[in-house]
């Protein structure tokens, strides 16, 4: 077929003009994502989940966020703080990573076998930085530049590390105490400071700079990034920064509440001011349910119990999700969501490919949450309190094997597991075979359930606690 010359310019000029109309596709298949992480927080603080003003200070910026977004009611954690941050990094249950428990003293935190969640996002060209508590290993090779990060600015253990200089009898040639790090992939570690008591104040608000200069940075260079920004509020001590000390006049727990979202309106407000706000998933959810200990002590409001137990209040926290344009506004829902699933959720948006060589515990949940369907992909799992299963939630449902009621209590094996309705008994005082042994049917599909995945177990065999690097499974 022959073209005139004509013809052919009248067709380029076309062509060359939808091309330059057609939009950005390249944003919308690589959306920037922030996850943000508080430290023990429960349940039921903030004012979008009954708290706020009923706990002394108002979260006008994460009540904000709940109606711009999407707010689960039952969304779940690990018991502890390790378990619950490995559960995120590799969707995978902890039980399979060797990292079910806190631990002093000894190796610990993710092998280097472990395909994280920075990883995945940089093979698939983002930039990936984090800003705040690893809690994943203090070792080198274990650190979050050696697991994927660019770049991070933080501590690697816990906050309560802080209070032992002041204890009684403290010896400072059995333990280094805690500081505040500094790294970038293939450089050296820095060590800024010690993590003290004077410095606990101050953290958080340096993490919130860190991580809008990062997001700055990256938009400035039209990189897609991935900022993880773990703070370390409000775990104890509950000391807020001297900005919102006395603020309140209800107390610490109030002024760290309003401290905390102020730094969350923070980096909400930098991402907006830059112009990417449609194009970025902004996460809030907390790592595990509140503290027990006088005085740091938070609510899980509907729920019972804290963290380090299998109580609803250990395992609900509040999560919630925005992406402008994408997921509904203004929307709830009471469909369970586990912290492993964002891993694979957010591989569908982001472009990387889920690791096929291993066991991957979390399910994809972004049609869920981009509400193209109204129920999750889930309908329940194991709850592992340590290297043991304590429980196992199916639907509305619970089945406790092992009962503890307080992170300070001994452990009680059951000689038959109590069952609980958690619409009837969000509490979970009234076991259900003293009420109504009929509505003990799901022990049938709970009990095959655990025999899958305890086969599942035999057929990967998990990585055992203190396991060091270079780790390959036997049957790799």
């Amino acid at each position: 077929m022959y073209f005139s010359k004509r013809t052919q310019l009248i067709f380029f000029i076309v062509l060359s003009t939808l091309v330059f109309a057609m939009p950005n596709t390249y944003a919308d298949e690589k959306p920037n994502v922030v996850v943000m992480m508080v430290d023990n927080l429960g349940w039921g603080e903030i004012g979008a989940y009954g708290g706020g003003i009923l706990r002394g200070a108002e979260t006008p910026n994460l009540d904000k966020l709940a109606n711009e977004g999407m707010k689960l009611l039952n969304f779940n954690v690990e018991p502890q703080c390790t378990p619950s941050r490995s559960a995120l990094m590799t969707g995978r249950h902890p039980i399979r990573s060797g990292t079910t428990k806190v631990v002093w003293g000894m190796l610990y935190g993710l092998t280097q076998w472990e395909k994280t969640m920075p990883e995945l996002f940089s093979e698939a060209g983002y930039a990936t930085g984090m800003f705040g508590k690893w809690h994943l290993g203090n070792t080198k090779g274990r650190f979050p530049t050696d697991q994927g990060f660019d770049e991070w600015y933080g501590i690697p253990d816990s906050t309560d590390e802080t209070l032992y200089p002041t204890s009684v009898h403290y010896d400072a040639s059995e333990t280094s105490g805690s500081s505040i790090y500094e790294k970038k992939a293939g450089g050296k570690l820095k060590i800024l400071k010690p993590y003290t008591v004077a410095e606990r104040p101050l953290i958080d608000t340096e993490i919130t700079k860190r991580t809008i200069d990062f997001i700055k940075r990256k938009a400035k260079q039209n990189k897609p990034f991935f900022a993880f920004v773990p703070f370390t509020l409000p775990h104890l001590p509950v000391l807020p920064h001297p900005k919102y000390a006395g603020t309140t006049g209800n107390g610490n727990f109030a002024d760290v509440l309003v401290e905390i979202d102020d730094h969350a309106g923070a980096i909400i407000d930098a991402i907006k001011k830059l112009g990417i706000e449609k194009n970025t998933i902004v996460i809030w959810t907390s790592d595990n349910g509140p503290e027990q200990i006088e005085g740091a002590h938070g609510t899980a409001g509907f729920w019972r119990g804290n963290y380090f137990t299998a109580l609803e209040g250990s395992l609900r926290t509040s999560f919630l999700i925005k992406w402008p344009g994408k997921i509904p506004a203004k929307s709830t829902s009471n469909e369970i969501v586990h912290i492993a699933d964002l891993l694979p959720s957010l591989s569908k948006v982001a472009g990387y490919k889920m690791p096929t060589d291993r066991m991957i515990d979390g399910v994809d949940q972004m049609d869920f949450f981009l509400g193209k369907q109204k129920k999750s992909n889930r309908d329940g799992f194991p709850i592992y309190n340590g290297d043991e299963l304590f429980a196992y939630k199916y639907r509305n449902y619970k089945m406790h094997f092992i009962k503890l009621d307080s992170m300070f209590g001994a452990p009680q094996k059951l000689n038959m597991p109590k069952m609980f309705n958690l619409i009837t008994d969000p509490k979970e005082l009234y076991p259900l075979d003293k009420i109504d042994v009929a509505e003990a049917w799901f022990m049938a599909p709970v009990s095959k359930r655990i025999v899958e995945f305890k086969m599942s177990l035999m057929k990967e065999p998990p990585i055992r606690l203190g396991t060091p690097d270079p780790y390959v499974p036997k049957n790799k």
